[in-house]
């Protein structure tokens, strides 16, 4: 299947991108994934509980309520959405060429596009300990400025795991709006920089718990409750009262399946010509976290997805007035 505009992701820049070049009549493709990240369609947004930072819903909403309603968006304007997971590409070739993850090697024929748009996100770091699967979204959360503000947390002790610029940027956040703050640490000290560090370890609602591991998440059945802290010289373990659980330990950019083929930066994020989604390969963009490791939020990479679209039809339109010359040019 030929398409000119292909997209893979599913989240705000993913939907963003898909609306905005279904209405300038590209009609796109997009490749939601299944459990691409380990995450289902619509990408880290459906891990968050309440939303009540994006615009337009002022009683907030849910993460998967406001998928659904991109989802929704999308699909109105002509995007066709396929529930499959892409897990390669040929990006030399033109057309773009992208398989399938279940396609059979090169038996199978891969879909192809003018233009590819990269949407497929960053996935949080988790430590998966003993009772994370029954206490995530209940207590537990991949990102502060997400869910920092929920009902939930407010005037309630938090813990943050990590020990690095993120987990003191977060815990600091977090004292906004939590009565107290803790950080576990694993080491004797902060891999963060020294002003980030010194800012969290200073302020009066943060207690930062050196060399300690976070064992186990408890709660009540319906909400977590407290934790196990176990220390990592000695071994012993105690428990911690705590109504939230914040991991700060990083994000892992989703460009496996594209192997090696677009510029990254030491961490693994896309490159991009700065003030674009341009990357370095002629006809194919990035949106959203997967290039953005700075602001990571739901409305800037709907912001991302815009910008994508509109330059790939600014490109199509280009590639489409090279083939009208090229076509001149040989009746001539």
């Amino acid at each position: 299947m030929h398409s000119k505009v292909i997209i893979i992701g599913s989240g705000p820049a993913g939907h963003t991108a898909a609306i905005y070049a279904a209405r300038a009549n590209l009609s796109p493709v997009m490749f939601e994934g299944m459990m691409a990240g380990g995450v289902a369609p619509g990408g880290q947004l459906t891990t968050t509980t309440e939303v009540e930072n994006f615009p337009g819903f002022p009683e907030g909403i849910t993460g998967s309520e406001l998928t659904d309603k991109l989802r929704e968006q999308s699909t109105r304007f002509g995007t066709d959405i396929i529930t499959e997971t892409i897990s390669r590409v040929d990006l030399a070739a033109r057309p773009i060429k992208v398989w399938r993850e279940d396609a059979d090697g090169d038996n199978d024929a891969p879909d192809t596009c003018d233009a590819l748009i990269v949407a497929t996100g960053a996935t949080a770091k988790r430590l998966h300990i003993a009772g994370e699967d029954e206490y995530w979204q209940r207590g537990m959360s991949a990102c502060a400025v997400c869910d920092g503000a929920a009902p939930i947390f407010r005037n309630k002790p938090l813990v943050v795991i990590g020990g690095g610029d993120s987990a003191c940027e977060e815990a600091t956040f977090l004292t906004k709006y939590a009565s107290h703050v803790y950080i576990a640490v694993r080491r004797d000290a902060f891999r963060a920089s020294n002003i980030m560090a010194k800012r969290a370890a200073n302020h009066p609602k943060i207690t930062v718990l050196w060399n300690t591991h976070v064992a186990e998440a408890k709660g009540n059945g319906n909400q977590l409750t407290h934790v196990v802290l176990q220390d990592a010289k000695s071994g012993e373990k105690r428990d911690l009262e705590v109504s939230g659980l914040f991991y700060a330990i990083g994000h892992t950019p989703n460009t496996a399946f594209l192997s090696g083929q677009l510029d990254t930066d030491e961490t693994g994020y896309l490159l991009v010509k700065p003030g674009s989604t341009i990357t370095k390969i002629r006809g194919v963009f990035a949106a959203g976290d997967v290039h953005d490791k700075q602001y990571r939020q739901a409305i800037t990479a709907a912001g991302s997805g815009c910008m994508a679209a509109l330059d790939a039809e600014k490109y199509l339109e280009e590639l489409e007035a090279e083939e009208q010359e090229k076509a001149a040019a040989g009746k001539l």
